[in-house]
């Protein structure tokens, strides 16, 4: 019998967050370890409950939600979105403009297989949250890495963006607020990336599921805010981590500019969600009652809430282990600390990983993951309580006593 393999299409496709680290800590476990994972941005796993008003909105409407529903997505569900975007200055939107989906995850596989010819160039960030990467690659694009620079607060090299860009460029992507780094990206920067996309005809992608959780005097910017009426944005947004509902898959895309010209790319968009059915239909009766509701994240975001005071324990304690340099976080759920690889003598941060995992049980994600290019990084989880996350940093710190020159 002929051997089954996997599709070529997923040559060099990657999603080392779940990847051989993973498995690696599974099979540990199996062997009676307990791990301490730092790897996914997880909330419920740490504590962190869903509102009380969306879960029993949920299961209100759960015998009404047993037969498919609108493939877009349903309409109270697109209509709390639009409006949404109306009362943040994004006056033009309309319900027609949304598209729910079952996470952003899957909206971000649904658009690129929809935009994305064999061959296009697509900027991404470098770090970046890998799923574009990977999904660029799966739709047949090329993925193009731009250079965010650490020196700046992690700041997108504009330049090096201008320098990248090809007859060939479709498109770029924005992360912001940003993971891996925790970058929240000024009005300049935003409206910088913006003008490149202006000049060069590019449509823009801009992951925003961080948008509610800045920290300090941080504000996020909406790219769509500067793109107007001549540059095409998808904003991809869901209740996930400001609602901590990861579970629910519930997400929205939501496309604003020039719509005249998008008019086919759309129906492609929608041909693809008719393809899925429908998103799952009980989650969608939990975005009108997030957004229209009390925001409670605001509690977890402010000095004294557990994001905040976690974020900024991370950040200093990180900074206090010699060979290791960190930015400060001003937004999202990570710290992505710098290591000193000739002081530790790393050459590979994924063997790096591994060997920390087995040595001290505690998993977190090496950087290459995330398409940095040098082997000098790794992405922790901010999320346990600051008794967890001291330990856990104070077994990083032990690990890499050990492999001091």
């Amino acid at each position: 019998m002929r051997p089954i393999i996997q599709s070529r299409k997923l040559r060099g496709v990657r999603y080392d967050v779940r990847g051989p680290i993973l498995a690696e800590a599974e099979r540990l476990e199996a062997e009676g370890h307990r791990i301490l994972k730092l790897n996914i941005g997880n909330l419920a796993l740490f504590g962190f409950d869903a509102p009380e008003a969306i879960v029993a909105d949920m299961m209100h409407h759960l015998p009404t939600s047993q037969g498919y529903g609108d493939s877009r997505g349903l309409y109270s569900a697109r209509t709390a979105v639009a409006q949404y975007y109306q009362s943040r200055g994004l006056t033009e939107t309309k319900v027609g403009d949304v598209f729910i989906g079952n996470g952003v995850s899957e909206l971000i596989t649904m658009v690129l297989q929809a935009f994305v010819d064999d061959g296009n160039e697509i900027l991404v960030p470098a770090p970046d949250y890998p799923l574009w990467t990977g999904a660029v690659t799966l739709a047949g694009g090329t993925p193009v890495h731009y250079r965010s620079d650490e020196d700046n607060g992690w700041d997108p090299d504009l330049a090096d963006i201008e320098s990248k860009i090809t007859d060939n460029t479709h498109a770029i992507v924005i992360i912001n607020p940003n993971n891996p780094t925790g970058a929240v990206y000024s009005d300049a920067t935003v409206r910088g990336l913006v003008d490149i996309a202006r000049r060069h005809d590019l449509v823009i992608f801009s992951d925003e599921i961080y948008e509610k959780i800045v920290f300090d005097d941080a504000v996020h910017h909406h790219s769509a805010a500067f793109a107007a009426d001549d540059v095409l944005c998808l904003t991809f947004s869901g209740l996930s981590k400001a609602y901590r509902v990861c579970g629910y898959r519930a997400g929205w895309v939501m496309i604003s500019g020039p719509r005249h010209l998008a008019a086919d790319f759309v129906e492609g968009l929608t041909l693809l969600a008719n393809m899925r059915m429908c998103p799952n239909v009980p989650a969608q009766h939990a975005i009108q009652t997030a957004l229209g509701g009390y925001q409670s994240i605001n509690e977890f975001i402010e000095p004294g809430g557990r994001f905040y005071e976690q974020s900024k324990l991370a950040w200093r304690l990180l900074n206090e282990i010699d060979g290791v340099s960190c930015v400060e976080p001003r937004g999202a759920l990570y710290c992505f600390p710098k290591l000193d690889t000739e002081l530790f003598g790393i050459d590979d941060d994924e063997k790096f990983v591994l060997d920390l995992l087995r040595a001290k049980q505690l998993l977190v994600t090496h950087g290459s993951g995330f398409n940095w290019p040098e082997p000098d990084h790794f992405r922790l989880v901010t999320l346990p309580d600051v008794e967890v996350l001291t330990e856990a940093i104070e077994r990083i710190a032990d690990f890499l006593d050990t492999l001091r020159r």
